[in-house]
């Protein structure tokens, strides 16, 4: 969106990026951005929240009025918890305890096979109810996903497949093993809002220590779309 209000701006229309990722606004640089500390999805905040979503929307065309740019300004408040009820999971999967950041790569691997077998019967309700679902970006089955995403984390000399491993297939494969988890969590009877589904699969699954994982261990890669992955795509700086 930032590259596309260079274009508008270079054709004459004034915009107003609503920023989700400041680090991202900051390196592109909008001509008028206002960044707002809400989850992914949400740029206006929570739903059912009119009030909050006015105020949002009347920062973000004060923006308008600013003499030159770029001009980026941060929303000045939190996101309120959702107005929507929430009665917590009647019957949630209950997992092993996650494994840890130290957990042997094989360990972990099938730590997280485990998550994704108990949660697999609850992804197809989610399927079958809502008729489509976000998990496929990476043109793999779930199972290749957690193959795709162990495989960094073998030593260089047993990792036959490490040279398709690029910064892109891995950030693909990573947002489909989240959407596994939570798109199955939220077919679980109860009602939940996101933000603790959220809580649940960054604090709770095995499937999250491996995406901590591969942070940790592409932070000092020399490829510097990797260390980008590791900073900006694998794990929300909320969830740090």
């Amino acid at each position: 969106m930032s590259g596309l209000a260079h274009v508008f701006e270079a054709a004459g229309i004034p915009t107003i990026v609503v920023s989700l990722i400041r680090e991202h606004t900051v390196k592109m640089r909008p001509p008028r951005a206002l960044w707002v500390p809400f989850e992914l999805g949400r740029p206006f905040g929570p739903p059912d929240q009119p009030a909050l979503q006015t105020r949002v929307l009347e920062h973000a065309l004060r923006l308008l009025a600013a003499p030159s740019g770029p001009v980026l300004e941060d929303f000045p408040e939190e996101a309120p918890h959702s107005a929507s009820a929430e009665t917590g999971w009647t019957c949630p999967v209950l997992f092993r305890a996650p494994a840890t950041a130290g957990t042997q790569q094989d360990a972990l691997r099938l730590a997280v096979r485990r998550e994704i077998a108990m949660l697999r019967p609850w992804y197809e309700r989610a399927l079958a109810v809502r008729g489509r679902t976000s998990v496929g970006v990476s043109g793999l089955s779930i199972d290749d996903v957690l193959e795709h995403l162990c495989v960094p984390l073998l030593a260089a000399s047993s990792a036959p497949n490490a040279a398709a491993c690029t910064a892109d297939s891995l950030r693909l494969a990573a947002e489909d093993l989240k959407a596994y988890f939570t798109e199955a969590a939220t077919a679980q009877p109860g009602t939940v809002s996101s933000a603790t589904v959220l809580h649940w699969f960054w604090h709770d699954t095995s499937g999250s220590t491996l995406l901590r994982a591969l942070q940790a261990h592409f932070a000092d890669s020399e490829d510097p779309t990797l260390r980008l992955l590791s900073a900006l795509l694998l794990v929300p700086r909320s969830q740090a």
